[in-house]
Protein backbone atom coordinates (compact mmCIF):
# COMPACT_ATOMS: atom_id res chain seq x y z
CA UNK A 1 0.00 0.00 0.00
CA UNK A 2 1.82 2.83 -0.78
CA UNK A 3 2.50 5.40 2.34
CA UNK A 4 -0.06 8.32 1.20
CA UNK A 5 -2.69 5.99 1.31
CA UNK A 6 -1.93 4.85 4.78
CA UNK A 7 -4.32 5.31 7.98
CA UNK A 8 -1.33 6.86 9.66
CA UNK A 9 -1.11 9.72 6.85
CA UNK A 10 -4.78 10.33 6.58
CA UNK A 11 -4.81 13.05 9.21
CA UNK A 12 -6.48 15.88 7.64
CA UNK A 13 -10.68 16.54 7.83
CA UNK A 14 -12.63 15.50 4.42
CA UNK A 15 -12.97 18.30 1.99
CA UNK A 16 -16.25 19.79 0.86
CA UNK A 17 -15.29 17.72 -2.25
CA UNK A 18 -14.70 14.14 -0.75
CA UNK A 19 -17.77 14.59 1.20
CA UNK A 20 -20.28 14.91 -1.44
CA UNK A 21 -18.16 12.34 -3.60
CA UNK A 22 -18.60 10.04 -0.78
CA UNK A 23 -22.53 10.83 -1.12
CA UNK A 24 -22.63 10.14 -4.61
CA UNK A 25 -21.15 6.83 -4.00
CA UNK A 26 -24.15 6.19 -1.68
CA UNK A 27 -21.29 6.50 1.67
CA UNK A 28 -23.48 8.58 4.51
CA UNK A 29 -23.72 7.86 7.91
CA UNK A 30 -26.59 6.17 9.06
CA UNK A 31 -27.53 5.21 13.07
CA UNK A 32 -29.79 1.81 12.81
CA UNK A 33 -30.10 2.65 16.60
CA UNK A 34 -32.28 5.75 15.54
CA UNK A 35 -34.07 4.14 13.24
CA UNK A 36 -34.65 1.33 15.63
CA UNK A 37 -35.95 3.73 18.34
CA UNK A 38 -37.80 6.03 16.15
CA UNK A 39 -39.58 3.01 14.53
CA UNK A 40 -40.51 1.18 18.24
CA UNK A 41 -41.18 4.77 19.54
CA UNK A 42 -44.27 5.53 16.63
CA UNK A 43 -45.69 1.67 17.18
CA UNK A 44 -45.93 2.15 21.05
CA UNK A 45 -47.69 5.64 20.85
CA UNK A 46 -49.96 4.20 18.14
CA UNK A 47 -50.88 1.26 20.31
CA UNK A 48 -51.01 3.35 23.63
CA UNK A 49 -53.05 5.41 22.06
CA UNK A 50 -55.54 2.56 20.83
CA UNK A 51 -54.90 0.31 23.19
CA UNK A 52 -59.09 0.47 24.95
CA UNK A 53 -59.94 -0.17 21.07
CA UNK A 54 -57.48 -3.11 21.08
CA UNK A 55 -58.11 -4.71 24.33
CA UNK A 56 -61.97 -4.68 23.05
CA UNK A 57 -61.43 -6.11 19.80
CA UNK A 58 -59.34 -8.86 21.45
CA UNK A 59 -61.57 -9.85 23.90
CA UNK A 60 -64.62 -10.09 21.45
CA UNK A 61 -61.93 -11.86 18.76
CA UNK A 62 -61.16 -14.52 21.91
CA UNK A 63 -64.97 -14.80 23.06
CA UNK A 64 -66.16 -15.58 19.66
CA UNK A 65 -63.04 -17.91 19.33
CA UNK A 66 -64.33 -19.61 22.25
CA UNK A 67 -67.86 -20.04 21.06
CA UNK A 68 -68.99 -23.26 19.75
CA UNK A 69 -71.77 -24.58 18.64
CA UNK A 70 -72.67 -28.44 17.13
CA UNK A 71 -72.41 -26.75 13.57
CA UNK A 72 -68.39 -26.34 14.28
CA UNK A 73 -68.13 -30.19 15.93
CA UNK A 74 -69.51 -31.46 12.78
CA UNK A 75 -66.36 -31.10 10.44
CA UNK A 76 -62.79 -29.28 10.05
CA UNK A 77 -64.05 -26.98 7.36
CA UNK A 78 -65.39 -24.75 9.90
CA UNK A 79 -62.51 -24.82 12.49
CA UNK A 80 -60.23 -23.96 9.34
CA UNK A 81 -62.65 -20.57 8.35
CA UNK A 82 -62.41 -19.88 11.66
CA UNK A 83 -58.61 -20.22 11.86
CA UNK A 84 -58.47 -17.81 8.58
CA UNK A 85 -60.55 -15.31 10.16
CA UNK A 86 -58.33 -14.89 13.10
CA UNK A 87 -55.46 -14.97 10.37
CA UNK A 88 -56.45 -12.21 8.08
CA UNK A 89 -57.44 -9.76 11.48
CA UNK A 90 -53.98 -11.07 12.68
CA UNK A 91 -52.47 -9.25 9.45
CA UNK A 92 -55.27 -6.62 9.34
CA UNK A 93 -53.76 -5.16 12.94
CA UNK A 94 -50.30 -6.08 12.42
CA UNK A 95 -49.08 -4.86 8.50
CA UNK A 96 -50.49 -0.79 8.89
CA UNK A 97 -48.49 -0.95 12.09
CA UNK A 98 -45.32 -2.69 10.48
CA UNK A 99 -45.60 -0.22 7.45
CA UNK A 100 -45.76 2.69 9.81
CA UNK A 101 -42.50 1.67 11.96
CA UNK A 102 -40.79 1.30 8.36
CA UNK A 103 -42.22 4.70 7.37
CA UNK A 104 -40.85 6.19 10.34
CA UNK A 105 -37.59 4.39 10.14
CA UNK A 106 -36.73 5.91 6.89
CA UNK A 107 -37.70 9.36 7.93
CA UNK A 108 -35.07 8.58 11.17
CA UNK A 109 -32.85 8.15 8.59
CA UNK A 110 -33.43 10.93 6.66
CA UNK A 111 -33.55 13.24 9.47
CA UNK A 112 -30.25 12.04 10.99
CA UNK A 113 -28.14 12.02 7.74
CA UNK A 114 -29.94 13.55 5.45
CA UNK A 115 -31.69 12.59 2.29
CA UNK A 116 -29.26 10.91 -0.52
CA UNK A 117 -29.98 8.95 -3.37
CA UNK A 118 -27.36 7.27 -5.40
CA UNK A 119 -27.21 4.58 -8.42
CA UNK A 120 -23.52 3.77 -7.28
CA UNK A 121 -24.43 2.05 -4.04
CA UNK A 122 -26.61 -0.48 -6.48
CA UNK A 123 -24.43 -1.40 -8.74
CA UNK A 124 -22.57 -4.23 -7.90
CA UNK A 125 -18.59 -4.21 -6.68
CA UNK A 126 -16.46 -7.30 -7.27
CA UNK A 127 -14.32 -6.70 -3.47
CA UNK A 128 -17.75 -6.92 -1.92
CA UNK A 129 -17.06 -10.65 -2.73
CA UNK A 130 -13.83 -10.98 -2.91
CA UNK A 131 -13.05 -13.12 0.23
CA UNK A 132 -9.81 -11.32 1.42
CA UNK A 133 -11.45 -8.27 1.34
CA UNK A 134 -14.13 -9.64 3.35
CA UNK A 135 -12.28 -10.95 5.81
CA UNK A 136 -10.12 -7.73 6.01
CA UNK A 137 -13.34 -6.03 7.06
CA UNK A 138 -14.85 -8.86 9.36
CA UNK A 139 -11.71 -7.98 11.36
CA UNK A 140 -11.54 -4.39 10.74
CA UNK A 141 -11.67 -2.37 14.17
CA UNK A 142 -15.05 -0.42 12.34
CA UNK A 143 -16.93 -4.35 12.16
CA UNK A 144 -15.32 -4.99 15.44
CA UNK A 145 -16.67 -1.62 17.26
CA UNK A 146 -20.28 -1.88 15.20
CA UNK A 147 -19.96 -5.86 16.83
CA UNK A 148 -19.52 -4.73 20.25
CA UNK A 149 -22.59 -2.51 20.21
CA UNK A 150 -24.30 -4.87 19.56
CA UNK A 151 -23.40 -7.04 22.05
CA UNK A 152 -24.29 -4.40 24.75
CA UNK A 153 -27.32 -3.41 23.69
CA UNK A 154 -28.68 -7.40 23.00
CA UNK A 155 -26.49 -7.46 26.74
CA UNK A 156 -28.73 -4.47 28.09
CA UNK A 157 -32.04 -5.68 26.48
CA UNK A 158 -32.16 -9.05 27.09
CA UNK A 159 -30.91 -8.14 31.10
CA UNK A 160 -34.07 -5.32 31.18
CA UNK A 161 -35.85 -8.65 29.74
CA UNK A 162 -34.88 -10.98 31.88
CA UNK A 163 -35.34 -8.24 34.98
CA UNK A 164 -39.09 -7.94 33.86
CA UNK A 165 -39.78 -11.60 33.29
CA UNK A 166 -38.54 -12.08 37.37
CA UNK A 167 -40.20 -8.75 38.89
CA UNK A 168 -43.38 -9.29 36.77
CA UNK A 169 -44.08 -12.84 37.15
CA UNK A 170 -46.39 -12.66 39.96
CA UNK A 171 -48.86 -10.01 38.50
CA UNK A 172 -48.98 -12.41 35.37
CA UNK A 173 -49.27 -15.27 38.11
CA UNK A 174 -52.64 -12.86 39.65
CA UNK A 175 -53.79 -12.29 36.00
CA UNK A 176 -54.71 -15.84 35.76
CA UNK A 177 -56.95 -15.58 38.45
CA UNK A 178 -58.82 -12.77 36.42
CA UNK A 179 -61.69 -12.92 34.49
CA UNK A 180 -61.02 -12.23 30.61
CA UNK A 181 -62.37 -9.10 30.65
CA UNK A 182 -60.52 -7.94 33.58
CA UNK A 183 -57.52 -10.15 32.56
CA UNK A 184 -56.57 -8.37 29.30
CA UNK A 185 -56.35 -4.96 30.50
CA UNK A 186 -53.90 -6.06 33.71
CA UNK A 187 -51.48 -7.97 30.93
CA UNK A 188 -51.32 -5.25 28.33
CA UNK A 189 -50.35 -2.63 31.13
CA UNK A 190 -47.63 -5.10 32.68
CA UNK A 191 -46.19 -5.61 28.94
CA UNK A 192 -46.63 -1.92 27.99
CA UNK A 193 -44.12 -1.37 31.17
CA UNK A 194 -41.26 -3.40 29.76
CA UNK A 195 -41.76 -2.18 27.10
CA UNK A 196 -41.32 1.01 27.75
CA UNK A 197 -38.16 0.23 29.81
CA UNK A 198 -36.83 -1.30 26.51
CA UNK A 199 -38.04 1.61 24.44
CA UNK A 200 -35.57 3.85 27.17
CA UNK A 201 -32.69 1.67 26.34
CA UNK A 202 -33.08 2.01 22.34
CA UNK A 203 -33.01 5.70 22.56
CA UNK A 204 -30.39 6.07 25.03
CA UNK A 205 -28.28 3.94 22.81
CA UNK A 206 -29.45 6.07 19.37
CA UNK A 207 -28.63 9.48 21.60
CA UNK A 208 -24.96 8.07 21.59
CA UNK A 209 -24.97 6.06 18.26
CA UNK A 210 -25.81 8.91 15.86
CA UNK A 211 -23.06 11.31 16.96
CA UNK A 212 -20.68 8.41 16.77
CA UNK A 213 -21.68 7.07 13.45
CA UNK A 214 -21.45 10.91 12.22
CA UNK A 215 -17.24 10.82 13.96
CA UNK A 216 -16.53 7.32 12.44
CA UNK A 217 -18.31 8.31 9.30
CA UNK A 218 -15.69 11.73 9.11
CA UNK A 219 -12.54 9.49 10.51
CA UNK A 220 -13.43 7.11 7.81
CA UNK A 221 -13.26 9.99 5.18
CA UNK A 222 -10.01 11.60 6.01
CA UNK A 223 -7.61 12.39 3.71
CA UNK A 224 -4.01 12.45 3.74
CA UNK A 225 -1.15 15.29 2.45
CA UNK A 226 -1.01 14.21 -0.88
CA UNK A 227 -4.61 13.56 -1.35
CA UNK A 228 -5.30 17.11 -0.65
CA UNK A 229 -2.73 18.31 -2.91
CA UNK A 230 -4.24 16.47 -5.70
CA UNK A 231 -7.60 17.34 -5.05
CA UNK A 232 -6.87 20.87 -5.27
CA UNK A 233 -4.88 20.51 -8.81
CA UNK A 234 -7.61 18.41 -10.00
CA UNK A 235 -10.11 21.25 -8.95
CA UNK A 236 -7.99 24.09 -10.06
CA UNK A 237 -6.33 22.43 -12.82
CA UNK A 238 -2.91 21.96 -13.54
CA UNK A 239 -0.48 25.01 -13.91
CA UNK A 240 0.12 23.83 -17.34
CA UNK A 241 -3.46 24.57 -18.34
CA UNK A 242 -3.80 27.60 -16.02
CA UNK A 243 -1.04 29.06 -17.93
CA UNK A 244 -2.03 28.24 -21.05
CA UNK A 245 -5.76 30.15 -19.97
CA UNK A 246 -3.83 33.06 -18.48
CA UNK A 247 -1.86 33.59 -21.85
CA UNK A 248 -5.64 33.39 -23.54
CA UNK A 249 -7.21 35.71 -21.57
CA UNK A 250 -4.01 38.10 -22.12
CA UNK A 251 -4.34 37.83 -25.66
CA UNK A 252 -7.62 38.81 -25.85
CA UNK A 253 -7.97 41.73 -23.47
CA UNK A 254 -4.85 43.05 -25.54
CA UNK A 255 -6.92 42.80 -28.41
CA UNK A 256 -9.69 44.66 -27.43
CA UNK A 257 -7.44 47.22 -26.47
CA UNK A 258 -5.81 47.55 -29.86
CA UNK A 259 -9.19 47.31 -31.08
CA UNK A 260 -10.03 50.52 -29.00
CA UNK A 261 -6.99 52.53 -29.88
CA UNK A 262 -8.26 53.97 -33.22
CA UNK A 263 -11.12 55.77 -31.49
CA UNK A 264 -8.65 57.70 -28.79
CA UNK A 265 -7.97 60.87 -29.25
CA UNK A 266 -4.39 60.73 -28.70
CA UNK A 267 -1.47 58.11 -27.58
CA UNK A 268 1.00 59.45 -24.90
CA UNK A 269 4.40 57.11 -24.65
CA UNK A 270 7.29 57.26 -23.70
CA UNK A 271 9.87 56.72 -25.96
CA UNK A 272 9.72 52.83 -26.64
CA UNK A 273 9.02 51.53 -22.59
CA UNK A 274 5.36 53.13 -21.96
CA UNK A 275 2.07 53.60 -24.23
CA UNK A 276 -0.80 54.84 -22.92
CA UNK A 277 -4.27 55.97 -25.10
CA UNK A 278 -6.64 58.20 -23.89
CA UNK A 279 -10.20 59.52 -25.13
CA UNK A 280 -12.41 62.25 -24.10
CA UNK A 281 -15.94 62.83 -25.23
CA UNK A 282 -17.24 66.12 -23.24
CA UNK A 283 -20.95 64.58 -23.77
CA UNK A 284 -20.46 61.76 -22.41
CA UNK A 285 -17.41 62.32 -19.68
CA UNK A 286 -16.56 63.62 -16.78
CA UNK A 287 -12.65 63.18 -17.54
CA UNK A 288 -10.68 61.46 -20.12
CA UNK A 289 -10.71 57.63 -20.10
CA UNK A 290 -8.01 55.23 -20.64
CA UNK A 291 -8.93 52.60 -23.42
CA UNK A 292 -5.30 50.72 -23.80
CA UNK A 293 -2.28 51.00 -22.26
CA UNK A 294 0.80 48.99 -22.84
CA UNK A 295 4.68 48.15 -21.79
CA UNK A 296 7.93 47.54 -24.06
CA UNK A 297 6.07 45.44 -26.82
CA UNK A 298 2.60 45.93 -26.05
CA UNK A 299 3.19 49.53 -26.47
CA UNK A 300 4.77 49.33 -29.34
CA UNK A 301 1.81 47.53 -30.70
CA UNK A 302 -0.44 50.31 -29.51
CA UNK A 303 2.32 53.03 -31.21
CA UNK A 304 1.78 51.41 -34.38
CA UNK A 305 -1.91 50.71 -34.05
CA UNK A 306 -2.57 54.19 -33.68
CA UNK A 307 -0.45 55.78 -36.19
CA UNK A 308 -2.44 53.52 -38.61
CA UNK A 309 -5.46 54.95 -37.76
CA UNK A 310 -3.79 58.32 -37.78
CA UNK A 311 -4.04 59.20 -33.55
CA UNK A 312 -1.64 61.68 -32.64
CA UNK A 313 1.40 60.10 -30.73
CA UNK A 314 3.30 62.23 -28.26
CA UNK A 315 6.28 61.38 -26.66
CA UNK A 316 6.02 62.91 -22.90
CA UNK A 317 6.95 60.44 -20.67
CA UNK A 318 6.69 61.68 -17.09
CA UNK A 319 2.87 61.56 -18.04
CA UNK A 320 3.04 58.74 -19.82
CA UNK A 321 4.77 56.88 -16.82
CA UNK A 322 2.42 58.52 -14.57
CA UNK A 323 -0.64 57.52 -16.56
CA UNK A 324 0.46 53.45 -16.86
CA UNK A 325 1.07 53.53 -12.90
CA UNK A 326 -1.92 55.03 -11.84
CA UNK A 327 -4.35 55.08 -14.61
CA UNK A 328 -6.89 51.65 -14.61
CA UNK A 329 -8.26 50.34 -18.07
CA UNK A 330 -11.36 51.43 -19.15
CA UNK A 331 -11.35 54.13 -16.18
CA UNK A 332 -11.15 57.46 -15.91
CA UNK A 333 -7.58 59.00 -15.45
CA UNK A 334 -6.70 59.83 -11.52
CA UNK A 335 -7.85 63.79 -10.85
CA UNK A 336 -3.84 64.91 -9.97
CA UNK A 337 -3.42 64.28 -13.88
CA UNK A 338 -6.40 66.20 -15.10
CA UNK A 339 -4.41 69.23 -15.29
CA UNK A 340 -1.38 67.23 -17.66
CA UNK A 341 -3.75 65.83 -19.75
CA UNK A 342 -5.95 68.54 -20.47
CA UNK A 343 -2.68 70.24 -21.45
CA UNK A 344 -1.90 67.53 -24.34
CA UNK A 345 -5.73 67.34 -25.43
CA UNK A 346 -5.88 70.65 -25.91
CA UNK A 347 -1.98 70.67 -27.51
CA UNK A 348 -3.70 67.92 -29.70
CA UNK A 349 -7.15 69.57 -30.31
CA UNK A 350 -4.81 72.84 -31.68
CA UNK A 351 -2.92 70.56 -33.96
CA UNK A 352 -6.15 69.20 -35.49
CA UNK A 353 -7.54 72.38 -36.16
CA UNK A 354 -4.07 73.27 -37.84
CA UNK A 355 -3.91 70.49 -40.26
CA UNK A 356 -7.93 71.11 -41.29
CA UNK A 357 -6.88 74.61 -42.19
CA UNK A 358 -8.34 76.12 -39.26
CA UNK A 359 -5.62 77.72 -37.21
CA UNK A 360 -1.63 78.01 -36.92
CA UNK A 361 0.08 74.74 -35.94
CA UNK A 362 0.70 74.50 -32.38
CA UNK A 363 4.00 75.58 -30.36
CA UNK A 364 6.33 73.58 -29.07
CA UNK A 365 4.25 71.78 -25.88
CA UNK A 366 5.01 73.61 -22.99
CA UNK A 367 6.22 71.51 -19.79
CA UNK A 368 3.45 69.42 -18.08
CA UNK A 369 2.36 69.28 -14.39
CA UNK A 370 2.76 66.00 -13.67
CA UNK A 371 3.03 65.84 -9.83
CA UNK A 372 6.76 64.55 -8.88
CA UNK A 373 4.76 62.07 -6.78
CA UNK A 374 3.07 59.78 -9.46
CA UNK A 375 5.93 59.64 -11.51
CA UNK A 376 7.52 56.14 -11.20
CA UNK A 377 10.82 57.73 -11.86
CA UNK A 378 11.51 59.86 -9.14
CA UNK A 379 10.16 56.65 -6.49
CA UNK A 380 13.40 55.56 -7.34
CA UNK A 381 12.53 52.30 -9.19
CA UNK A 382 15.79 50.80 -10.15
CA UNK A 383 15.19 50.03 -13.79
CA UNK A 384 13.53 53.26 -14.69
CA UNK A 385 16.79 55.51 -13.21
CA UNK A 386 18.96 53.09 -15.13
CA UNK A 387 17.62 53.66 -18.64
CA UNK A 388 17.36 57.41 -19.37
CA UNK A 389 14.57 57.10 -22.31
CA UNK A 390 12.51 56.61 -18.78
Amino acid sequence: MPVADSAQDRTLPATPRKIEKAKAEGQIARSRDLGHFAAFLAAGLVLAGLAPWIVERLAVAMAGSLRFGIAQLEGTRPMVERLGEGGWLFVAAVVPVGLLMAGVALLAGVLGGGWNFSWKAMQPKWNKIDPFAGIARVFSLRQLGMALKAALLALVLGAIGAAFVWNGTPRFVHGLTMTLPAALPHVAGTVAAGLLLMLLALGAFAFVDVPLQRWSWMRQLRMSHEEVKKEMKEAEGSPEVKSRVRARMREMANRRMLAAVPTADLVVMNPSHFAVALKYDEQTMAAPRVVAKGADLMAMRIRDAAKAAKVPVLQAPPLARALYAHAELDREIPAALFGAVAQVLAWVYQLRASLAGRGLPPGELPPLAVPPELDPANAGAATDAQDPDR
